[in-house]
């Protein structure tokens, strides 16, 4: 599962946030029959999907997952999703439910930032034409960089004292300053190295305190942007000029509603859609597939549609959200089995069972503490004995056995 890895959705009211989490929480996707599960009042499992490793061995009719799904090689990772409520502009002052939003964010290991693109709605979500939707990609980052730099600057006087008394290194005494917003020593140390800083704590001023802040939200919340409502026929503009500004692989574009759609009309008999997919498969196409007839009125809303979304973009692009989130993480599905040879845990349950999504870097040896607790073990992969140090790569070493030793 993705186990620790939490994905935060931020969005003002209307961007559609609430309709893309539906539809990554659907209980109905047919990448498995799992249930839809609420932990808290804001957070739920939805499911990211990657590329299984069933598909390398052509094993797709086997593959089992515990936890999930897999369909035609496509794996649905089960992945806790956060709802952050209360983005209004001035959230970092207390305005609207800025608080509770701030303290929700500092939980995400990663951030969605569902994006009205149609700009049909104001900065509060009230409607609206003509609205520049790249504003609220800038002000996210301004109150979450406001938020940080506030607090972080209201201490520093005392911080820089303590600093020159203990004698500290400027990880330790940054990361007293970070810790509370999910940082650990780790990516407080890959701040300050990115930043390449040629003067002592002691000696940042204002300027330098603003450039650490801006290069820890970077890191320590990667974001996706989810520039949704692209069915709308004033989104393109808004598109081309965000695309311009913003890092591509951080862009995804998405029609929630279409999403939405299309699995209810599933769900209802009237078409077969897959979810990721550009085709919709309508009784108008396949007389003989049992599919129910449709009415003028959702044939029509079908083409638009098509149109507008699938056959433009070649999907709905919700699925390619979550998937995004893991790639800006850096996350690596690895696939524990019992059986390197067959795949298996046991002989009737099928092959790759089991997921578990590791930081890129992570070694073989910490894959086993995740899985069995740490216990002593010998490593297998399908070209041999792993060694414990050894990083996981993709496609090289990430299907393991692990074995007790036998000198334990």
């Amino acid at each position: 599962m993705g186990r620790d890895i939490l994905i935060g959705f931020v969005g003002k009211p209307s961007s559609g946030k609430s309709t893309m989490l539906n539809a990554l929480t659907d209980a109905t996707a047919k990448t498995g029959n799992f249930p839809f599960t609420t932990i808290e009042p804001n957070r739920a499992i939805g499911y990211a999907q990657v590329d299984c490793a069933c598909s390398r061995f052509g094993l797709e009719g086997q593959c089992r997952p515990i936890y999930g799904g897999c369909k035609n090689g496509k794996r649905a990772i089960p992945i806790q999703l956060l709802d952050v409520a209360g983005l209004i502009p001035g959230a970092h002052t207390g305005k609207g439910l800025g608080n509770k939003f701030l303290d929700d964010l500092r939980h995400a290991n990663a951030l969605v930032h569902v994006v009205d693109v149609s700009g049909t709605t104001d900065a509060e979500g009230k409607a609206c034409r003509g609205y520049d939707p790249s504003v609220d990609i800038e002000w996210l980052y301004n109150e979450m960089t406001a938020w940080i730099g506030t607090n972080l600057k209201e201490k520093w006087p005392n911080t820089r004292r303590r600093h020159i008394a203990s004698k500290a290194n400027p990880v330790h005494t940054l990361q007293n300053q970070f810790s509370g917003y999910g940082s650990n020593p780790a990516t407080t140390a890959k701040v300050l190295d990115s930043l390449h800083l040629n003067t002592p704590l002691e000696s940042w001023d204002e300027a330098t305190l603003d450039r650490i802040v801006s290069r820890f939200v970077d890191i320590k919340f990667p974001t996706v942007i989810a520039l949704n409502k692209i069915d709308h026929p004033d989104s393109d503009a808004n598109i081309s000029k965000i695309a311009r500004r913003e890092d591509a692989n951080r862009l995804v574009l998405a029609s929630a509603v279409s999403e939405v759609f299309l699995r209810r009309l599933a769900k209802q008999g009237f078409v077969n859609y897959e979810e990721g997919s550009e085709f919709v498969d309508t009784i108008d196409e396949f007389p003989d597939s049992g599919l129910k007839p449709l009415s003028e009125s959702l044939r029509a809303k079908i083409t638009d549609i098509q149109d507008m979304v699938l056959f433009r973009h070649g999907s709905t692009g919700v699925c390619n959200v979550l998937a995004r989130a893991i790639e800006l993480l850096e996350l690596v599905p690895v696939y524990p089995v019992k059986n390197i040879h067959n795949f298996a845990n046991n002989s009737n349950d099928g092959v790759f069972r089991d997921c578990v999504l590791v930081r890129q870097g992570t070694t073989a040896g910490q894959v086993a503490q995740i899985v069995l607790g740490g216990e002593a073990m010998s490593i297998i992969g399908i070209n041999g004995n792993v060694g414990e140090s050894d990083p996981i790569v993709a496609g090289k070493n990430d299907i393991l056995s692990f074995r007790l030793r036998k000198d334990t």
